[in-house]
């Protein structure tokens, strides 16, 4: 009986992750030129997520609804790039479309 209830205990836990899973939403852009920054971060009241720059796009997974502000960490000689107010929706993808970070 303590086995069954166990293996039950498991599932639903299981089951619960993957569900919060798809309730989370993402951000994603792409930088230009893409090359120049390695990492991007949304920072929220509540969270703090990074993402990697690869190939000059860039997409933050498993994003609690809110508003976040998007930081782009750039490589010298460009300059970092701020943007406040992102709003991520419940199960949604939010696009920045293209930033081109300035010299």
């Amino acid at each position: 009986m303590k086995k069954i209830f166990l293996l039950v205990a498991i599932v639903a836990i299981i089951a619960l992750a993957a569900f919060q899973t798809l309730q989370a939403g993402s951000i994603r852009g792409t930088i230009i030129p893409s090359d120049a920054a390695s990492q991007v971060w949304a920072i929220s009241n509540r969270d703090t997520l990074k993402g990697d720059v690869n190939v000059g796009g860039f997409e933050i997974t498993n994003v609690r609804e809110g508003t976040y502000t998007v930081i782009v960490y750039a490589k010298p000689p460009f300059k970092t790039f701020s943007r406040a107010n992102v709003q991520v929706t419940r199960g949604g993808t939010t696009d920045l479309g293209a930033i081109n970070l300035e010299r």
